[in-house]
């Protein structure tokens, strides 16, 4: 269901109207965070309540949104600011499982220089 590693992960740092649905977060993403909500990027988005968080993606065919709560632990949230926060593919699964995606570097990889 969830896009590959190599989509972007965008996350909204302000919370949002979790009464929102499709078409209430695609003109959020147009209007307030400057973005096209149809280039496949995952954008997150918080409720004032730090146990819960939506997502907004489009797959090629229509817009997804997925909805979580989190049942007895909350979301480690940025600060909150005006705009928005890119996450890599493995911070954005610690942030959806409901780990501390602060914690989670990235390997730096290189291509191997030569060939065996």
């Amino acid at each position: 269901m969830f896009p590959s590693h190599r989509v972007r992960v965008l996350v909204s740092t302000q919370p949002i109207d979790f009464r929102k649905g499709h078409d209430g977060l695609a003109a959020l993403v147009s209007s307030v965070l400057r973005k096209d909500p149809f280039t496949g990027t995952v954008f997150v988005f918080r409720s004032r309540r730090v146990d819960r968080l939506k997502l907004l993606f489009w797959d090629g065919t229509g817009l997804v949104m997925a909805y979580k709560r989190l049942e007895e632990a909350t979301f480690t949230w940025p600060t909150i600011t005006d705009g928005v926060m890119a996450l890599n593919h493995a911070q954005f699964e610690a942030l959806f499982t409901g780990l501390d995606w602060r914690k989670v570097k990235a390997l730096e990889t290189r291509p191997p220089a030569a060939a065996e």
